[in-house]
């Protein structure tokens, strides 16, 4: 069989044989009756590397976001967040299903916030407006490109937030590749933050999970609205023993992805029809702009999937991620198929 070098997302990342003999041999009970050991184990984990009292295993990211904003809003209040972050656009408006409350999107610089735009847009309750509960921000940023939120910057928003009573959440689904490429702990962004979701199926490589991170009440609060939206798992041992390995394991290797990314991005800049300044590529995320006078988007993903390269369209132009299932060899079929097909 042919290789595929598959750049589409790090979610299609394959757990490793590592991980494939913890799920075998991982010790299970029933998760809903409190009493799965390797939850417990992967929980206490990962409250200690965020510096929280407690945490959640969750099936996903986005049950993991949705149930912090429910656990820190009520009905007719609203929800600072940027215009192009997950949690408003790829959530399937979670935010108004199930916790009913209003998103206030803002203008960011790669995905960073101006704290003044912030504290002009917190509002009090009145009869004709809703009140500011909580601000969303997302580390690294997956729509500006896997753009590293600085923590200057949340630093300075955590402020505006406590300044007005407001709680803070960080979307960190890829908070391990911030952490890596500006060398700040995880837990000292955990730190500007009432609550953290982090992916255990991303870059991380687990199979499947999310983990919410928070004070022990909260988490409390929060494995009921786990339950109540249909997350309450049995024998989850299984998948969250190679979470664990994810957790405690893999965000060494992160930094291979980041430069892997970066070769990339300098190889094809500047080729006919692609839009790309390598300096903006910080992690493991290429965003391209594409304007070809004789092929489109979809034409040119069909070219390279005919040469073994998998990527998507996205905003009007293409994405690439590189993650630990692929290689140097990858990278280098990437930039010979993009040069081949631009070729004047």
């Amino acid at each position: 069989m042919n290789r595929i070098s598959d750049f589409r997302s790090d979610t299609v990342t394959r757990p490793t044989e590592k991980m494939r003999r913890s799920m075998a041999e991982a010790a299970v009970g029933d998760d809903v009756l409190g009493d799965d050991p390797t939850v417990q184990v992967l929980e206490a984990a990962a409250a200690a590397v965020m510096g929280k009292e407690a945490a959640l295993y969750v099936p996903s990211g986005t049950m993991g976001n949705s149930i912090a904003v429910k656990a820190w809003t009520r009905e007719l209040e609203e929800v600072i967040v940027e215009e192009k972050s997950h949690i408003y656009n790829m959530e399937s408006t979670q935010m108004t299903f199930i916790s009913r409350v209003t998103p206030r999107p803002l203008r960011s610089t790669r995905g960073a916030m101006d704290p003044d735009d912030v504290r002009r847009n917190i509002r009090k309750a009145s009869v004709h407006t809703p009140r500011t509960s909580l601000i969303c921000l997302e580390n690294t940023h997956n729509s500006w490109g896997g753009a590293v939120v600085p923590i200057s910057n949340i630093k300075a928003i955590r402020e505006v937030a406590v300044e007005h009573g407001v709680k803070v959440h960080i979307d960190g689904a890829r908070i391990f590749n911030a952490s890596r490429a500006s060398g700040v702990p995880v837990r000292e962004y955990a730190a500007l933050a009432d609550s953290i979701q982090f992916c255990l199926s991303k870059g991380l490589s687990a199979p499947i999970g999310s983990v919410l991170a928070a004070d022990r009440e909260t988490i409390g609060l929060a494995r009921r609205l786990r339950k109540a939206l249909g997350g309450g798992m049995r024998q989850v041992g299984v998948i969250a023993a190679p979470g664990l390995i994810a957790l405690t394991e893999m965000a060494d290797r992160l930094g291979e992805d980041h430069a892997r990314a970066k070769r990339l991005a300098e190889a094809i800049a500047g080729l006919p029809g692609v839009f790309l300044d390598p300096a903006t590529v910080e992690t493991n995320i290429i965003l391209i702009g594409f304007d070809h006078p004789r092929l489109t988007v979809a034409q040119f993903l069909a070219e390279l999937e005919r040469r073994g390269v998998l990527a998507l369209a996205v905003f009007g132009g293409i994405r690439f991620v590189t993650h630990k299932d692929v290689d140097d060899a990858d990278v280098d079929r990437g930039i010979a198929a993009f040069r081949e097909i631009l070729k004047d």
